[in-house]
């Protein structure tokens, strides 16, 4: 019998060529912008079930029996959530991947949505309402990290350098989306307290279209090849390791708490709006004009901001100056919203303050990942977020314990039943005062490197060129060395 070592040919060891290790090629994919569509319904979605009932809050706590604090509750929950989940959302998602946690949250948020649905239907006890609607909202909320980290994340994994901010433009911008939805829809499908079911059952329907789309279209949490040379390293900082890197980054820290002020700011004019107006004999369908002007500006101004940023990469300039804007239009807005029979200057007011303050969000979230590099998107990005939250809880309290009872409001349009009208003076003054503050304190000590950027920069000039590479490869194959 032959011996089975006369058929084996010789095997030779093929040694690693350094040169070849550096021939990497960058690649996109085009279902890159399927996920960015999915993931824009998710945020969408999830920030109209976040605002649903504040554009209608009188008439929602008519219908269900409650105040309007608990009314605020249902916005506030959100921010309640987010504080302790969002830890364990920067670690999914920089562990497990962006398709687990993209398809986790759109059932989170689905379920939430139908659970709403039923706690308003009429077979309920009238008592039993707000609990199980109360019920869904905290499951919305348990969504709303697992998406909002997600933009920088999907930015820096699925999309090339040169679109990395315009992409997570385009995701961020679709929560303010939500919003202006909300603002605008709540109060035209409402109108009277009979509808508010017909309110919360319009507004499952797209959450159900996004769960489906998410756990049958999205396949992969990352593309087969990287797009970028920093897209390979996404992943390179423990998530411990890179918290204490974070804590211990000045430039971030003070990106952390000025810019989580402005978030914090935000939420309370999303949120509080409609109170604030009706005081004053603004009407509900006009209040939702206000914040919905207040989104669309801020869009149209992220996507200018967005376009300018990716060719120019003057993250920390757009900030610092829309920032300021945004002081001064948050100013505007206090002042001129406890004014009577101002609608025009109000409505400019609103204008203003979205077209400068929302339109930083992607950016100020890009510069996070900027001058924290290598620490992961998700992380860097999230602890922002989480920063917010808690800024946004502090500040709601704050200014809902500021309000006064009007001993006489003649002009208001609140729907209060036998309880006083709030004045909101004070509060508004305070929130514009705390915005300028931490927005004087971002403008003068922030200073920061691109990490990222410098890093990309690094590896492209030590690859080496296409010519070299062919030369290497041809060279390989034909020596087998």
């Amino acid at each position: 019998m032959a011996d089975v070592n006369e058929f084996r040919e010789d095997v030779i060891p093929i040694k690693p060529n350094p040169v070849l290790e550096k021939c990497i090629v960058f690649k996109v994919y085009k279902r890159r912008w399927f996920i960015l569509f999915v993931l824009c319904l998710l945020n969408c979605s999830n920030s109209i079930l976040w605002l649903t009932f504040a554009p209608v809050a009188d008439h929602s706590a008519q219908f269900m029996g409650v105040t309007l604090d608990q009314i605020n509750w249902l916005s506030m929950i959100y921010m309640v959530v987010a504080i302790p989940l969002s830890f364990g959302t920067t670690w999914m998602l920089d562990t497990l991947g962006l398709r687990i946690t993209l398809v986790l949250g759109s059932w989170l948020n689905m379920l939430g949505a139908v659970l709403r649905f039923v706690g308003i239907m009429r077979n309920l006890p009238s008592a039993a309402n707000f609990p199980v609607v109360m019920g869904g909202q905290t499951l919305c909320a348990l969504a709303q990290p697992l998406v909002i980290f997600t933009p920088t994340k999907l930015a820096a994994l699925w999309f090339p350098e040169h679109q990395r901010a315009t992409a997570n433009m385009i995701a961020s911008m679709s929560n303010p989306l939500g919003i202006l939805i909300a603002s605008i829809f709540s109060p035209m499908i409402v109108g009277t307290t009979n509808n508010i079911p017909l309110l919360l059952f319009i507004y499952a329907v797209p959450a159900a279209i996004t769960c489906l789309l998410a756990t049958v279209g999205i396949r992969d949490s990352a593309p087969p090849t990287p797009p970028s040379a920093s897209a390979e390293s996404s992943n390179s900082e423990p998530f411990l390791e890179g918290i204490k890197l974070l804590l211990r980054n000045k430039a971030y820290m003070i990106l952390l708490l000025c810019f989580g002020s402005g978030i914090a700011v935000f939420t309370c004019f999303s949120t509080l709006l409609e109170q604030i107006m009706c005081v004053r004999g603004y009407t509900n369908d006009f209040a939702g004009l206000c914040g919905g002007l207040f989104i669309v500006f801020g869009i149209v101004g992220a996507g200018f901001l967005g376009l300018y940023v990716d060719k120019t990469k003057k993250f920390t300039e757009v900030t610092k100056v829309n920032m300021s804007l945004s002081a001064l239009a948050c100013i505007a807005f206090s002042v001129v919203s406890q004014m009577r029979n101002q609608g025009i200057a109000v409505a400019v007011a609103c204008s203003l303050f979205g077209f400068f303050g929302f339109s930083i969000y992607p950016v100020a979230m890009e510069l996070s990942v900027e001058c924290s590099y290598p620490v992961g998107e998700a992380t860097s990005a999230g602890l922002i977020f989480i920063s917010g939250q808690i800024q946004s809880v502090i500040y709601i309290l704050l200014l809902q314990g500021l309000t006064k009872p009007m001993a006489y409001s003649p002009f208001s349009t609140c729907s209060v039943g036998g309880d006083a009208a709030l004045s909101w003076r004070v509060p508004v003054l305070v929130m514009a005062g705390l915005f300028s503050v931490f927005t004087c304190c971002f403008v003068i000590f922030f200073h920061t490197k691109y990490r990222r950027l410098d890093a990309e920069a690094q590896a492209g000039g030590k690859k080496p060129t296409l010519a070299t590479c062919d030369s290497t490869r041809h060279h390989t194959d034909n020596t087998g060395r």
